[in-house]
């Protein structure tokens, strides 16, 4: 994921928590919130020191980079997300972290309907 599509700043975080709306489940709370000046969505991570070693954080991090930069053509521009992960993240693999992103995805409204031939693939 580029560093243009990373939300890094504290004050940034602090905007989308304040006037962001937000969905969770078990695993994941998203925070969203528009920001029409940006051509893409910006991503910013949060994952706390009770899920785990350093080792464990960065692989629940670089898991969810993955699935959005994935699904970056089915997810709204101009948006920044902020996903924080809880402690049963630290246990899932790929494939859950996916389905449990997906679940919030469709909550919020945030997943475009895919075509019939990229779900065919994803299936596997």
């Amino acid at each position: 994921m580029k560093k243009r599509n990373r939300i890094k700043k504290n004050d940034d975080f602090q905007d989308v928590f304040k006037k962001g709306k937000s969905m969770a489940n078990r695993q994941f709370v998203i925070y969203m919130l528009d920001n029409p000046e940006e051509k893409e969505f910006r991503l910013g991570l949060s994952v706390s020191k009770k899920i785990g070693n350093a080792v464990t954080r960065n692989r629940v991090k670089r898991l969810i980079r993955q699935i959005f930069q994935e699904e970056k053509e089915s997810l709204l521009k101009g948006r920044d997300y902020i996903v924080i992960a809880r402690k049963p993240a630290a246990e899932m693999n790929y494939q859950e972290v996916k389905s449990s992103l997906f679940h919030l995805f469709k909550k919020t409204k945030v997943h475009q309907k895919k075509k019939a031939s990229d779900q065919h693939s994803n299936q596997k």
